[in-house]
């Protein structure tokens, strides 16, 4: 069953790490508005199985592996959208990685990097390319998808939450110095969602309370309800157009 929430009848759209969780929930939302989707991660085959489902439902989607760690891959998706479409509307920045879970003591320069790579330089440089394009076409939508982490840092997580801490700050920073371009830029933080990414919350019950304690809704949430949170601040209703910051953790927004 489609849901029609807005018209995105000739966009054509970004998600990265959408090959399952909060990207892929994303990826079918927006194709169900009329969208053109790129699903995008690192192994194709799971972008494949998203894109058949889209197809499914009488959405356009096709599928294009990208490790957004390795600046080779961005070069080369953008590439690919440049020479195909001519533009890119709409880039959902939301693949990840948290190799590390530990005292931020213990991690070693390995898993540090790796964080550093994708989370940050892989969202900075993702965007600079999608910026490019969106000046050229007269503006576009970059959508951060960040970390309730960002702002309430995560014993254990020490590494992650400093990178989804910079990605608010870069989504603002972007925000500022596109707006004369009229491209929009803003991050979700979502909090605490049932996805691969958090599996260590749900296996262990004493873990699981823990974590929704903190949660004025006390509960997790799933990723569909994500997605139309990015749904939202990719449309034109949004009224998030300064690098705001929308955090889907219990209806607080900053």
């Amino acid at each position: 069953m489609t849901t029609k929430l807005f018209d995105l009848k000739g966009k054509v759209v970004l998600v990265t790490g959408s090959s399952r969780g909060i990207g892929a929930a994303a990826a079918k939302l927006l194709a169900e508005q009329g969208a053109h989707v790129i699903v995008s991660s690192r192994k194709l085959e799971g972008c494949k199985n998203v894109v058949d489902i889209i197809h499914e439902n009488g959405g356009s989607a096709e599928a294009i592996a990208c490790h957004i760690g390795e600046l080779e891959d961005v070069a080369k998706i953008f590439s690919t959208i440049r020479k195909k479409f001519g533009k890119l509307d709409i880039l959902v920045n939301n693949a990840a990685t948290n190799p590390f879970l530990g005292h931020v003591l213990d991690i070693d320069l390995k898993a540090y990097q790796k964080t550093v790579d994708v989370n940050l330089r892989g969202y900075f440089f993702m965007s600079v390319e999608a910026g490019k394009l969106m000046r050229e076409n007269d503006g576009g939508v970059i959508i951060n998808v960040a970390s309730i982490n960002a702002v309430h840092p995560v014993e254990q997580q020490g590494i992650y939450s400093i990178t989804k801490a910079a990605v608010v700050n870069m989504t603002k920073v972007f925000a500022k110095e596109c707006a004369q371009y009229n491209i929009r830029c803003n991050a979700l933080l979502p909090g605490m969602t049932k996805t691969h990414f958090t599996e260590a919350f749900f296996v262990d019950e004493n873990i699981y309370n823990t974590a929704v304690e903190g949660i004025p809704l006390k509960r997790h949430a799933e990723p569909e309800e994500m997605a139309g949170a990015v749904l939202y601040l990719a449309s034109n209703a949004s009224s998030y157009t300064n690098g705001a910051c929308l955090v889907v953790d219990g209806g607080l927004t900053i």
